[in-house]
């Protein structure tokens, strides 16, 4: 073997969560299996084979880009892109280990000694050697010397990774961190209220991660705001597809709405009826499309329409259940998040949102229901709702990279 075919094979795929579900946990794992497809497909068509508590994905090509894709698939802990050992003789793992090393050494922008260990772990029992054994056998003979590696088992630059499986032993060098957590819709299906802004892309990433398969909804306040605000959420949504590949985002009129609330309604309340209506609307959505529950972006206390009085008001408009998974963030927490999900700069646009309409100069603090419902008696509610629903224009948002 020599190094021009060293390339990688195939990507391992390691869950966490999933593995605590006992009698369950076959379905986890064959949803899983599912989104894994899902996700890979656009880059390559693959075959996925399970043991052991790790998923083999095997590509017919671009394995390495593969492996990143796979890294973005709630309920996946980590992935890796492997190279295999023509057989399970230490000395043929050796030789492929050695040259893995001596390419990843190439690779190196230094400065040298590079930190070095090796991690063995072995499923195939009937293997001759402990995992320890194995590690200890390995690492004389891929050390290249100590003026370019150094031995450090606890903080290591470059780490060497064997598992020895009853199909194959694989290697590798590098591994990506994945969200962890449950499969993309094991727990049911979620209507996120996409704003626009900072907090509703995360709490649509947190509700995935937990296993919810979402749509989106927004609201669009034409003509007192420009067809920019559906590009940029329609850009959210494309962005979210690195987490579940495809979804449905509603695009609602609201203007009529707000205007006459405008006209009818104590100014103070207009902020907190605009959500009582965005409630409902999303119901009768939720309804329509089989979603179980809504999500929101909302945080206790981050803005005036966000304190316990006013989030009651607004979710007393819906039967259904509403999920809030940032309700105990701060926005410095939800902020890091956004970064590291990839919508930050996005949400970051400067364009006005529907909730900008005839803003409130005093926003009301502590609602009240009565209060709400006296000012609701004054607009056709049911028409208002039922005209928004029918105006809904629909996309499909499908990832692609």
């Amino acid at each position: 073997m020599t190094s021009a075919t060293i390339s990688p094979e195939a990507v391992l795929v390691r869950y966490a969560e999933i593995a605590l579900k006992k009698g369950n946990r076959p379905v986890f794992e064959r949803a899983l299996v599912q989104n894994l497809k899902e996700a890979g497909s656009t880059l390559s068509p693959l075959r996925i084979e399970r043991r052991f508590g790790r998923m083999t994905v095997i590509p017919e090509r671009r394995v390495a880009q593969v492996a990143r894709r796979l890294a973005d698939v709630p309920g996946v802990k980590t992935v890796s892109p492997v190279y295999g050992a023509e057989s399970t003789d230490p000395d043929d793992i050796a030789r492929v280990a050695k040259l893995l090393v001596e390419e990843a050494l190439a690779d190196h922008p230094g400065p040298f000694p590079v930190t070095f260990r090796v991690r063995a772990r072995r499923s195939e029992k009937r293997f001759p050697m402990t995992s320890r054994e194995l590690e200890h056998f390995l690492g004389p003979r891929v050390l290249p010397g100590p003026e370019r590696i150094k031995v450090d088992l606890n903080h290591a630059e470059l780490t060497l990774g064997i598992e020895v499986r009853t199909e194959r032993t694989w290697l590798y060098l590098r591994t990506y961190a994945g969200p962890g957590g449950l499969p993309v819709g094991t727990l049911g299906r979620g209507l996120v209220l996409l704003s626009g802004g900072i907090d509703s892309p995360v709490a649509a990433y947190l509700a995935m991660k937990r296993g919810c398969r979402v749509g989106y909804v927004s609201f669009h306040s034409s003509p007192y705001i420009g067809e920019g605000f559906v590009k940029k959420v329609s850009d959210l949504a494309h962005a979210l597809g690195r987490y579940q590949a495809s979804a449905k985002l509603f695009v609602v009129p609201f203007a009529a709405i707000q205007t006459a609330i405008r006209d009818h309604a104590p100014e103070p309340y207009r902020t907190v009826l605009y959500r009582r209506f965005m409630q409902r609307i999303a119901d009768r959505l939720a309804e329509e499309h089989r979603y179980q529950a809504l999500i929101t972006g909302e945080a206790l206390g981050q803005v005036a329409s966000q304190t316990l009085e006013n989030m009651e008001c607004i979710g007393a408009a819906t039967s259904r259940m509403v999920l809030r998974p940032l309700l105990t963030y701060d926005k410095e927490e939800v902020v890091d998040l956004a970064r590291r999900i990839g919508t930050f700069e996005l949400s970051n646009i400067p364009e006005p949102d529907c909730c900008t309409v005839f803003q409130p100069a005093r926003p009301i603090i502590k609602g009240t229901l009565e209060e709400c419902a006296a000012a609701e008696a004054k607009l056709d509610v049911d028409a208002l709702v039922a005209e928004a629903v029918q105006g809904c224009e629909v996309q499909s948002i499908v990832y692609e990279g």
